[in-house]
């Protein structure tokens, strides 16, 4: 018999040989069996470390000439391009047109499924022109199967005009590796719901996209060490979690680090320049664009040592509590 189906043969919707009893099974061992298939998908992002940190390059290099990050996909997939753009401008102080996502069915789609609009070509095309890609922007392409037609029409226009094209797909065998710069393709196997794209291979989606967008950003400079200091200050607890960054970085009490940031404009990176350097607010803003506003080259200091010694310290001071 002919096979009529074309997504029949996709690794995403085959069977799982390990779950063909799962509505037997108590609820412990579901999670068992789940946990058991995630160990499998970590495996699968593992093997994928060269390809992702080509694509974390590919970002931060256009990041730093003025570029943008533009996600595109649909369902799921289209969700978490949404998840990583939303998360940019609160963890890093990025402007919220430097990365942005589109979806099929359109925001309104991230609430309510919109089954369908996947299968456009031409809606993918439209909605990409719409953000008027360039040749400074990279476009992360995100489909779980590889075959999202709404995704494929976006990057067949964003490559027209010469944009980088990195392709996230949880199908190694997909035909586009011959059309985009990078394909990150995790071979995550059957889901343990067969066809159901939000498990495996979106947690291996998601993975992919937080390394992608997290090292890009703390190449360029967004990150002291490991320290969010691009962090933005809307409420209480993120203003509480500059007035720390301070404190370990200067060793200003809270209350100092407090005023300090207030003369900062909130800013932690310039607060920071301004303790270290005793430069006023206006220098210690240019000797941060000076510095392409990398903290370690506007003070000169590696602050591993420090935040060595402090984990130490509270280590040990945890051995002698009784």
């Amino acid at each position: 018999m002919a096979q009529r189906s074309k997504w029949q043969s996709l690794p995403t919707e085959a069977i799982n040989p390990s779950s063909l009893d799962i509505d037997k099974l108590s609820a412990g061992d579901i999670v068992d069996l789940m946990l058991n298939e995630d160990r499998k998908m970590l495996e699968a992002v593992k093997r994928e470390r060269e390809r992702i940190a080509v694509g974390v390059d590919m970002i931060a290099t256009a990041l730093r000439k003025g570029g943008r990050v533009l996600f595109v996909g649909a369902g799921t997939s289209g969700r978490l391009g949404i998840l990583e753009s939303a998360e940019m401008p609160p963890t890093f102080s990025t402007d919220p047109s430097l990365v942005q996502a589109i979806m099929a069915g359109g925001h309104q789609a991230t609430f309510k499924a919109k089954e369908g609009v996947e299968d456009n070509y031409e809606e993918g095309a439209r909605s990409i022109a719409r953000l008027h890609p360039t040749k400074k922007d990279v476009v992360v392409g995100v489909s779980a199967s590889g075959m999202t037609q709404f995704v494929r029409g976006a990057l067949t226009g964003a490559r027209k005009v010469g944009a980088r094209i990195v392709f996230v797909t949880c199908d190694p065998g997909t035909e586009l590796q011959m059309f985009v710069d990078v394909t990150i393709a995790p071979a995550v196997g059957a889901e343990v719901i067969a066809g159901s794209t939000r498990l495996k291979a979106g947690t291996a989606t998601k993975l992919v996209l937080n390394m992608l967008t997290t090292a890009a950003m703390v190449r360029i400079g967004k990150t002291y060490g490991n320290l969010m200091v691009d962090v933005q200050t809307g409420s209480e607890k993120l203003k509480d979690r500059a007035r720390r960054i301070v404190n370990i970085v200067t060793g200003l009490e809270y209350d100092d680090a407090d005023r300090l940031l207030k003369k900062a404009h909130w800013n932690v990176k310039v607060a920071i320049v301004m303790q270290k350097t005793g430069l006023a607010y206006p220098k210690a803003v240019a000797r941060l664009r000076k510095a392409h506003d990398s903290m370690r080259e506007a003070l000169g200091e590696d602050i591993e040592p420090r935040l060595r010694g402090m984990l130490q310290g509270h280590a040990e001071a945890s051995k002698t509590t009784p």
